[in-house]
């Protein structure tokens, strides 16, 4: 995630990051600029059709369409930005219920309870880091932790299942494992319930976004109706502006598909683009705050 001042205008206006869109649509800019000459030499020199009110006409489809599009593209923003929000909403979720879930556990646990304590100690914050490891498709085995951290009873981690759910099941069984030994009543296990039930919640959540995109007829026909809407701009328009037509279909090109751009980066949150969640530094800090809450 890109970490910036947002009162540094210059800073801003004049920084060219990596995910920058204009990086990226450089080398379409140039050649919607050599069409747009070449559509402008055509027609003003080549063909002379500055005469042709038929093709003087085309501004009109323009101006009408306009409209059209930027609502289309306002309305694909604020979608791809809901998904992204609401993946840091979760991830927010999580870091409040492993807190808080350490912090109980902390208190229900006695100070001798040391081989516990290290279990959980380590088992939250693998849950975090499992889950970063799930949404990003890499591949996650019981290289999380170390195996003799674990209780003896508990069999090891399957590579091909689903992890994060595993490794839940896991703290479920730690749990369940002290009220059986006596250590946690049914009234203190009823304490810890909302939090635990809060990690596989989270967990389905995120994978609803992930495995949800934008409709494919949508996300096409958007793009469609841009390259229409920018092969087309300069066959109408060259006659009122010559060859200023050149940047001005440029910049046109540059904002409509640059907001394009932009949503297909923040509709995945959980990717590894530079303006997509920072849920690796999310799952140390888990790690962190959890093995300082649970000390021996």
């Amino acid at each position: 995630m890109v970490y910036y001042n947002p009162k540094d205008w210059f800073y801003t206006l004049f920084r060219f990051h990596k995910s920058d869109t204009f990086r990226k649509l450089f080398p379409l800019m140039i050649i919607i600029g050599l069409y747009s000459a070449g559509v402008a030499w055509l027609e003003l020199s080549y063909w002379q059709l500055s005469s042709n009110s038929n093709v003087r006409n085309l501004t009109i489809l323009h101006t009408l369409l306009g409209f059209a599009i930027s609502m289309l593209l306002v309305f694909r923003t604020n979608t791809a930005y809901d998904r992204w929000w609401e993946g840091r909403k979760l991830w927010g979720s999580l870091v409040n219920s492993t807190r808080n879930l350490s912090m109980k556990l902390n208190q229900l646990l006695p100070a001798e309870q040391h081989e516990q304590r290290k279990i959980l100690r380590e088992l939250i914050p693998a849950f975090a880091q499992a889950l970063h490891q799930h949404l990003r498709k890499e591949t996650t085995g019981t290289e999380l932790f170390e195996a003799d951290r674990l209780h003896p009873g508990f069999k090891p981690l399957d590579p091909q299942k689903h992890i994060p759910n595993q490794i839940a099941s896991l703290i479920y069984q730690q749990v369940g494992h002290m009220m059986q030994n006596g250590q946690l009543s049914q009234e203190q296990l009823l304490y810890l319930n909302v939090e635990l039930q809060s990690l596989p919640d989270v967990c389905g959540a995120c994978e609803r976004i992930k495995n949800t995109p934008i409709p494919f007829s949508y996300n096409v026909f958007i793009k469609k109706f841009i390259f229409i809407y920018i092969m087309t701009l300069p066959i109408g328009f060259v006659f009122q502006l010559g060859y200023w037509i050149i940047p001005i279909v440029i910049f046109v090109f540059y904002v409509l598909a640059s907001l394009e751009l932009i949503a297909e980066e923040i509709e995945d949150p959980f990717g590894g683009d530079a303006n997509d969640i920072p849920t690796e530094l999310i799952a140390s800090n888990i790690r962190k705050h959890t093995q300082e809450i649970l000390h021996p």
